[in-house]
């Protein structure tokens, strides 16, 4: 308590001071207890009731092994519906404002039924029920308030970090009837707005709605209907119904597989043509923030239709390759007879995105280190007329064309702006920011068709090179916003680098706050001797913010005796059949090592050596 006076008595510029001289991992653990953040401690069992902290107030929550927003709002809008059937109280479904939250409205002539209802029905023995004023501002308990009502299960996971409570709750709604008068119907008229109308005729055409009907987070399923209005049944012009997919890249810079692909492409190009910051090896490092970012689009964006994750030919061990709604995607499907394999060039890759087979018109290309931050609807990415929005940076490009001394993402911005410049007399003064990015396949495409060569050429860079282009993060978003396919949008992000002082206190503020739509956690250019500590960082903060696994994952034990492999020989693995036992996985290892480079791949440079025998030799 001393600790946490003194501490916000400082100015706000010495506060981080103070914690900056901290290490990193006691600088997490002193923001914890600041933010009054539980304590680590050993994980509770499922089916535990512990205490929690849910927007400020201690609460005790069930805990759960596995959870979104999307199911604790189903759940809690299932149970309320479920008591007022059983209760034969009406009421109908309504599209709220807020896409967190589930309403159904009730006559206030039924407020007590309804009370009553709720505190007595044995399925929601162990949910929150409150009473409160409901307005446009949202639901505020007080027992002398009573024009809503907010039901909730509390659910957490087992050490207690991230709560499903009030902000998945079901919220009801108490709608007053008002008498005909001078010849106008009567009508019932709810307590705040909502996305349709908060005034409708007393008597209404009942209708049967999917969830996604009342919220957009949830895509068109075929599952439960609810009991609605006409009103509520039919889509709105800013609801997004076109199919949204997620693209991935991912690499594992410590296979030693790909290590020897790697050193065999630098030999073969010349290290002095190739700037290093192309080849630091700390922008191929793999601290699994993928794990963290496929639980992030399972938990913060179920309306992506289909996720795709592009590799070299590698698979994480903890990866159900196999798992509906996600497909592996190799270097050389996107390639075919174009540009160099292997490649280590991340502008080389994008190019080639719009050629994965089945993706999507619409899609969101993600990098493996940025994460969704908190549940949030397609329209943040795409307006329901199909056009994509971009975010700019305040960050300016730097004058002049590109040359060997520029960073290679400076290189490629300049090359943008003079293929802009060119095209619609129009120079690019702003850089991108550093978030997930809305596409148009179609014009990818139109870009390729327009500058095949210039596109072909970045796509022949085996490491991030001058003349390059960087398509999705830039070039895209200026070409659709002037030919009429894109606008500027605005989206809450954090951007942190691992390697700067400052970071441990960004995560460990957004893990207390859980405020921004989307974060970035980027490695530019780390030193080895801070790898150990960016690893405890981060191993300090993913599994915290984003408990709840995905349906993407295999059981620990299998991923465990798996990671005894490496990700090379795990794709190769995958692409002979076998299952993923770890002893046919070592035959299938066994058995591609013996057979000829060109039956295992036709890239250059492969190894045939296997991730034990590397560590052993380096041990």
């Amino acid at each position: 308590m001393i600790a946490l006076r003194l501490y916000r008595l400082l100015p706000k510029s010495h506060r981080l001071r103070m914690l900056e001289v901290l290490p990193p991992h006691r600088q997490l653990w002193l923001v914890r207890r600041l933010t009054r953040q539980r304590a680590l401690g050993r994980p509770a069992q499922p089916g535990a009731l512990i205490r929690a902290r849910d927007r400020g107030r201690t609460i005790r929550a069930r805990v759960v092994n596995d959870m979104t927003p999307a199911a604790a709002w189903r759940q809690n809008l299932d149970v309320v519906t479920g008591a007022l059937d059983r209760a034969g109280i009406d009421y109908f479904c309504v599209r709220p404002l807020q896409h967190t939250h589930s309403v159904v409205a009730v006559n206030a002539t039924d407020s007590k039924r309804t009370l009553d209802a709720l505190r007595t029905d044995e399925q929601l023995r162990g949910a929150q029920v409150l009473v409160g004023r409901i307005d446009d501002e949202g639901f505020r308990a007080g027992r002398h308030l009573r024009n809503g009502i907010q039901v909730h299960f509390p659910i957490t996971d087992p050490r207690g970090t991230t709560v499903l409570g009030s902000g998945s709750a079901c919220e009801i709604e108490l709608w007053r009837e008002v008498p005909s008068q001078l010849g106008e119907p009567a009508t019932i008229v709810g307590p705040r707005r909502n996305r349709v109308a908060s005034t409708l005729p007393l008597q209404g055409e009942p209708a049967q709605v999917e969830a996604a009907a009342l919220n957009s987070m949830l895509p068109p399923d075929g599952g439960a209907r609810y009991r609605s209005r006409s009103e509520f049944a039919v889509p709105l012009p800013d609801d997004v119904r076109f199919p949204i997919d997620a693209v991935f890249t991912w690499v594992d810079g410590d296979d030693p597989d790909w290590r020897e692909r790697k050193n065999a492409a630098l030999t073969a190009f010349g290290h002095q043509k190739i700037n290093t910051i192309a080849t630091n090896h700390s922008r191929f490092i793999s601290r699994d923030e993928l794990k963290y970012a496929l639980r992030s689009i399972v938990s913060f964006a179920p309306w992506i239709r289909h996720i795709y994750l592009v590799t070299d030919d590698q698979i994480p061990p903890w990866l159900d390759a196999s798992a509906p709604g996600l497909t592996v995607v190799s270097h050389r499907e996107l390639f075919g007879d174009t540009g160099v394999l292997p490649t280590f060039n991340s502008h080389a890759i994008e190019s080639r995105l719009h050629l994965i087979p089945g993706l999507a018109e619409h899609f969101i290309y993600f990098n493996d280190d940025m994460f969704i931050g908190r549940p949030i609807a397609p329209t943040a990415f795409f307006h329901a007329n199909g056009i994509a929005k971009f975010f700019l940076s305040s960050a300016q490009l730097e004058a002049g064309p590109a040359t060997i001394y520029d960073a290679p993402v400076t290189a490629a911005g300049k090359n943008n702006r003079r293929h802009i410049l060119e095209r619609f007399g129009r120079a690019i003064s702003q850089k991108m920011q550093h978030v997930p990015y809305p596409l148009q396949k179609s014009v990818l495409q139109e870009i390729e068709d327009t500058y095949s060569e210039d596109v072909l050429q970045t796509a022949s860079h085996p490491f991030r090179h001058p003349e390059d282009l960087s398509i999705p993060s830039s070039l895209q978003h200026y070409w659709s916003y002037l030919t009429g396919r894109a606008v500027p949008g605005q989206i809450k992000y954090t951007y942190a680098d691992l390697a700067h002082p400052s970071t441990p206190v960004q995560l460990a503020f957004l893990l207390a706050r859980r405020h921004c739509d989307v974060f970035c956690l980027n490695d530019t250019d780390s030193a080895t001797v801070a790898l150990g500590e960016q690893e405890a960082m981060m191993e300090g903060f993913l599994p915290q913010y984003f408990p709840f696994r995905s349906p993407f994952e295999l059981p620990d034990d299998v991923a465990a005796a798996r990671a005894e492999f490496s990700a090379t020989e795990l794709a190769r693995a995958g692409r002979a059949g076998q299952p993923v036992l770890p002893r046919q996985l070592a035959a299938a290892a066994a058995e591609t090592r013996s057979a000829t480079p060109s039956t295992v791949d036709e890239s250059p440079g492969r190894g045939e050596t296997g991730s034990r025998r590397q560590k052993q030799e380096s041990a």
